[in-house]
């Protein structure tokens, strides 16, 4: 972990943004699981865009996730189209009914089964480093798998899991974020200057990374990844929250899932990268320093956001600050 920067616990939500009435369950639940009754809807921790509950019907023999799209409708049908893709390769949630339009007044939603497994944060939390490095290894495999995808050209991912939206080009787009105001009351003048100044002096190294079209998660971290123990070896049980899903390179992935580890004290590495290597990924020369000026690009950008959670403000600008000095080099 990057010291003063903590690991990632802000980035979630308590509780849901919204609660759902009995009887609106009840219709929702009738969409999908006609003459079945909600026993309990527990709402889920982890999610800060969307509202997850978890489902206990009756009778059932298992759980099911309601998940309900708050912030961009279109994402539903883009997370319903990714995971039927992605699951012939990768474990993801299996979606039971649908509504991508909205339904009776309510935004987008979904039911997928319920899937057994703890976070890969909480497992690292627990500091069983022979589980953990299981863990890590298996999560190589599985980007790997997903990687496997391939698109005719790299940009966003839209609806029907196409290619809908060009990427930004990397330092003309920090230097777009460099601009906006609300990362200038956020980012001391001085680390401003020395980000724009790495950006644009690792460029043409970037650059080779454009013509890559492989599917990149987009949010692959210890808190969108379940694990869980089976036959006496820690694994992934799923990946999930496809809405930031792209055509690009997997070194975006390598960046968020690294993003709070030092190479001087190693936790899920070397495991994570040596299992996505063993599973037929490949990695240029000095993947780990490109993949940290990589995930720059998503933090100068998560910085302009009008409003953030509390305490993220800080912990991103040490993130940025790690980065630009190269701190995950440092030995000390």
């Amino acid at each position: 972990m990057i010291p003063g920067a903590p690991e990632q616990a802000r980035w979630i939500r308590a509780e849901p943004r919204r609660s759902l009435p009995a009887a609106v369950l009840a219709r929702i639940v009738d969409t999908a699981f006609p003459r079945r009754r909600v026993l309990a809807c527990e709402p889920l921790r982890g999610g800060l865009r969307n509202a997850n509950f978890k489902l206990r019907l009756d009778p059932a023999p298992e759980p099911a996730v309601l998940r309900v799209y708050e912030h961009d409708p279109s994402l539903c049908q883009k997370e319903i189209d990714l995971m039927r893709l992605v699951g012939r390769a990768a474990p993801v949630p299996d979606v039971i009914h649908a509504e991508p339009a909205g339904w009776e007044g309510l935004p987008p939603f979904t039911l997928t089964r319920w899937i057994e497994g703890i976070g890969f944060r909480d497992l690292k939390r627990t500091g069983d480093a022979k589980a953990i490095a299981q863990a890590a290894q298996s999560a190589g495999e599985v980007l790997a798998a997903i990687g496997r995808f391939r698109f005719p050209q790299p940009g966003w991912i839209g609806p029907g899991a196409s290619v809908e939206a060009p990427l930004p080009d990397g330092a003309d787009f920090v230097d777009l974020c460099l601009a906006s105001r609300n990362l200038q009351r956020r980012v001391p003048a001085d680390l401003c200057a020395r980000t724009h100044a790495l950006m644009w002096s690792c460029a043409p190294l970037l650059a080779g990374l454009d013509s890559e079209v492989g599917l990149v998660h987009g949010d692959f971290n210890k808190r969108n990844l379940l694990v869980r123990e089976t036959g006496g070896r820690w694994s992934v049980a799923a990946v999930l929250d496809w809405e930031f899903a792209v055509s690009g390179s997997p070194l975006a992935d390598f960046g968020n899932l690294l993003r709070y580890e030092r190479a001087a004290r190693p936790l899920v590495e070397p495991h994570f990268s040596a299992g996505y290597v063993r599973a037929g990924g490949r990695l240029p020369r000095d993947w780990r320093r490109l993949a940290r000026w990589v995930d720059l690009l998503s933090l100068c950008e998560s910085l302009t956001h009008d409003k953030l959670p509390d305490g993220v403000m800080p912990e991103l600008v040490e993130l940025v600050r790690a980065t630009i000095e190269d701190r995950d080099h440092d030995t000390g």
